[in-house]
């Protein structure tokens, strides 16, 4: 998780990770899994309302050519959020992400949502 919030500078100049006690501090002792999530769907109605010239849209929609290996696929970015879409119950999801009011308290719902 230290990645997630970036390395410190010390004041020699050394870079370190965060604590655990600082992570925690950050988060304000919520859960962070429930915090990671609802950081995606933060993220997701970002890059939604962007416009399709912005490099994030640009790559958000692109689908490779390549065919995916054998054996169990792995689980993409969109697939986790998705399902968190799904376990919320949430439809029509892109039409939603366009109001950002609305979607402000979706996402605020998704903080003690019991299912993500």
């Amino acid at each position: 998780m230290g990645r997630i919030f970036g390395p410190t500078q010390k004041a020699s100049g050394e870079w370190r990770l965060k604590t655990n006690e600082e992570l925690e501090k950050a988060i304000n002792n919520e859960n962070i899994i429930r915090y990671i999530k609802y950081k995606r769907l933060s993220w997701l109605g970002h890059v939604e309302r962007m416009t399709n010239k912005r490099v994030a849209k640009t790559i958000y929609k692109w689908k490779p050519y390549a065919t995916r290996l054998k054996g169990r696929p792995r689980v993409r970015w969109e697939d986790d959020v998705r399902n968190d879409l799904w376990k919320m119950g949430l439809t029509n999801w892109k039409q939603r992400t366009q109001e950002r009011k609305q979607w402000k308290e979706i996402i605020e719902q998704a903080k003690t949502h019991r299912e993500l």
